[in-house]
């Protein structure tokens, strides 16, 4: 497969489950009393309203041609946590909300890839295996503490407000801090790190055909 035709193949696999990692943050927002989502149109697994164009497709694309590594993300669902019962606690299980859509969808593809239906050889396991690797690393990703990824939302829950304040003017910070781990080749070495520990746990095996 050409690298056009590969980097499209993944744009599709990212958004459909970038679209559920949204969708799960509106579903959780709408259990704790924010109507925010629904009423703007984004509580929909319809992946349209979820591409961001900036994020979506224009930053991944350049840090494609110029660095060889892409990183981006889908356009986030609105959320306000005014409308909770308990905005604090209410915006941890938010922010837990996408990462826990990715990690369902791993564990559910690991269970296929263990079942024996499909051999390391075909094309199926390494299509199992390509969406499995875009659930981790999306998880991997929105989970770090940086603001306004989903992992800050959770540290921001549990600082006292005083310190969460403080750590939330990180927010402008996000792209330069990305960029400077990206190149560092931090993000490359967690996500492989990650991948490695659940092919350990799992007992799984790579694809034995790349694409």
């Amino acid at each position: 497969m050409d690298s056009i035709a590969r980097g499209v193949f993944y744009f599709i696999v990212f958004i459909i489950f970038a679209t559920f990692h949204e969708y799960a943050h509106g579903w959780m927002a709408y259990r704790c009393g924010d109507l925010t989502a629904k009423q703007s149109g984004r509580l929909s697994l319809n992946p349209l309203v979820h591409i961001d164009i900036f994020g979506t497709i224009i930053l991944p694309a350049m840090l494609l041609i110029t660095t060889g590594f892409a990183i981006g993300y889908a356009r986030p669902v609105p959320v306000n946590p005014l409308w909770m019962d308990n905005p604090r606690r209410d915006m941890v299980w938010v922010g837990l909300a996408g990462p826990g859509a990715n990690v369902a969808w791993a564990l559910a593809l690991i269970i296929i890839m263990k079942s024996g239906f499909f051999s390391p050889a075909s094309p199926i396991y390494l299509l199992l295996f390509i969406c499995m690797y875009m659930n981790i690393i999306l998880l991997v990703f929105n989970m770090l503490p940086i603001p306004p990824l989903d992992g800050s939302r959770v540290v921001e829950g549990l600082l006292p407000n005083k310190y969460a304040e403080e750590y939330s003017r990180l927010r402008p910070y996000m792209f330069i801090i990305l960029i400077v781990l990206m190149f560092l080749d931090v993000l490359g070495r967690l996500f492989s790190i990650v991948l490695y520990l659940v092919m350990k746990i799992f007992t799984l095996q790579f694809p034995l055909r790349g694409i």
